[in-house]
């Protein structure tokens, strides 16, 4: 068997040795929000910059903690996760941006993932499609203390991941492009339920529940596909305080010798 590639002793693509990291993790996609959530912390410091993965570790309230940027959709997502679980890390956080499929959900409100459509790639590589993506109930426990504590206005549902920004979310391609298959996609998650899209969580949470990791997600409501609005950006910082709060909650938990699952 294929031994797995490092450089240095580093994982291959995030350049993350084993003990770089804390078992808690941030996973925003933009390598450019990885500051953004450091700003929160004390001690931050860069540990790691490579491609698309840039990797910062701090201390939250006192709780050891890093963030990996995983770049957009599942290929590099899967990658991150990959090494991170090589590195030591156990639980991950998505920290992101999503459509709103559903007026109710104003833009800069926070979703909350508990589970994911997985219309990503990568993981179908890793499991039959009836396998399902789902969230660790404790992650979305400790998130959702997290946005109540805070006063943040938030929903928790089921999410729909897509490698596919344009045609993917039903919105045409160059030149108005838009193929039969991709006519009514959200009309179909409406009636499933689905609260919103995004490009990464699919891929998170199956890893994340075939290896015995914890994984969720939280994500600021940039756009509303219904309502026809979008704000790049608004909500974001909200998103980021919940998730570090998450983490906090998470473990004060384990401290007291909280069990998996």
């Amino acid at each position: 068997m294929a031994q797995r590639p490092v450089v240095g002793g580093k994982a291959y693509h995030i350049l993350v040795a084993p003990g770089e990291v804390p078992r808690y993790v941030l996973l925003p996609g933009d390598p450019g929000r990885v500051p953004l959530i450091a700003r929160h912390w004390e001690g931050a410091r860069e540990v790691a910059r490579n491609r698309e993965f840039v990797t910062w570790v701090g201390r939250y309230k006192g709780v050891q903690i890093a963030a990996t940027s995983t770049g957009i959709g599942s290929g590099s997502t899967a990658i991150a996760v990959e090494e991170l679980l090589q590195a030591g890390a156990d639980t991950f956080i998505r920290v992101g941006t999503t459509g709103a499929l559903r007026r109710e959900v104003k833009l800069g409100d926070l979703v909350i993932g508990v589970a994911a459509v997985r219309w990503d790639g990568a993981s179908r590589w890793y499991a039959p499609p009836e396998y399902p993506a789902v969230a660790h109930w404790r992650v979305v426990s400790a998130l959702v203390t997290a946005a109540e504590a805070l006063g943040v206005r938030y929903h928790v549902g089921i999410v729909a991941s897509t490698d596919s920004f344009y045609v993917g979310q039903e919105r045409p391609g160059h030149g108005g492009f838009l193929p039969p298959w991709a006519r009514g996609l959200i009309d179909t998650l409406r009636s499933l339920g689905v609260v919103s899209f995004e490009m990464e969580s699919a891929t998170i949470f199956t890893l994340s529940s075939i290896y015995g990791a914890r994984a969720g997600g939280v994500y600021a409501a940039i756009a509303n596909r219904e309502t026809d609005e979008f704000a790049p950006e608004v909500g974001v910082e909200d998103a980021i305080r919940v998730a570090n709060e998450a983490v906090r909650i998470l473990a004060e938990y384990d401290s007291q010798g909280g069990t998996r699952p």
